[in-house]
């Protein structure tokens, strides 16, 4: 077997796109003929995947799946460039896919899981002309686990102790509706709460009031924002008179980790004008 250089997988991946590892394998194969590297990768559908490896990716779905006993949970983010693609049955199957891989070896590592999958997601791209991508994945596990999806777009998993199922899922409706970010109040970094002290203190300056009235806006108000982030101090949208934490206290709940995925949260999307740019175009 001829050995692969450098300098070779460099020139391959200059001249197609594609990754490191399918340009070394495309060069093995081909035995370093460069040219037949190419016909190669090109005959794989890797080339047209690695030229659309950059264009964003920030719709897709949120698969969830509950097992061994209702002990564990996995969920997972798949992208797409668009909300049509993300009804596509190739599509859909790939996710289901990956879901059943995570559940059946119980493993979420995140770069092996990318690297098992890499071939059929280039061929998927291939087939439906847009970039996919595998963004996120995890395994939640705990004495009971609950689920929820809304639609595609946002997925919850839950661990608690001692609830039923209609509570759980009442929780984790809340949780992918009002998007808490801790459980209780004591699980926010101090960190946090000092930023907003910081925040809340300066707007307390400006507005010219006493040092002690001041201090009290701001305990009140540095109270509220731990509220609005902690899933026990929000208002229970099953029952807004009381808060998370009433109705899990009145349950005898334990809540004792939850992951809430959305579609696309922390992409920026770039947003095309056709109006302006055909009206500039008419003026060339």
């Amino acid at each position: 077997m001829h050995v692969t250089t450098a300098t070779l997988i460099k020139e391959l991946r200059k001249l197609t796109g594609s990754g490191i590892v399918e340009c070394k394998k495309a060069l093995i194969e081909a035995g370093n003929n460069i040219n037949l590297a190419i016909d190669n990768l090109r005959k794989s559908g890797q080339i047209i995947a690695a030229k659309k490896a950059n264009r964003i990716t920030a719709e897709g779905v949120i698969m969830i799946e509950v097992f061994n006993n209702e002990k564990s949970g996995a969920i997972i983010e798949l992208n797409c460039e668009s909300d049509f693609v993300s009804n596509e049955k190739n599509f859909l199957t790939f996710g289901k896919n990956i879901l059943t891989t995570i559940v059946t070896n119980k493993n979420n590592n995140f770069d092996e899981l990318k690297i098992k999958f890499e071939n059929s997601r280039a061929i998927l791209i291939n087939k439906i002309g847009e970039n996919v991508n595998i963004r996120r994945i995890a395994i939640l596990n705990g004495l009971q686990i609950g689920s929820y999806l809304h639609g595609k777009r946002i997925g919850v998993l839950v661990a608690a102790e001692n609830a039923s199922k209609e509570s759980l899922k009442h929780i984790a409706m809340h949780i992918a509706a009002s998007k808490p970010e801790y459980i209780t109040q004591k699980d926010i970094p101090l960190n946090i709460i000092d930023h907003e002290n910081q925040i809340q203190s300066e707007i307390a300056i400006k507005s010219g009031k006493s040092y002690e009235i001041s201090k009290k806006i701001i305990a009140g108000r540095i109270n509220k924002f731990m509220n609005e982030i902690s899933l026990t101090g929000q208002s229970f949208i099953i029952n807004p008179n009381k808060t998370v934490g009433d109705f899990i206290k009145e349950k005898n709940i334990k809540i004792t980790e939850f992951i809430r995925f959305e579609v696309g949260e922390g992409i920026s999307k770039i947003k095309t004008d056709f109006v302006s740019e055909v009206a500039k175009l008419s003026k060339q």
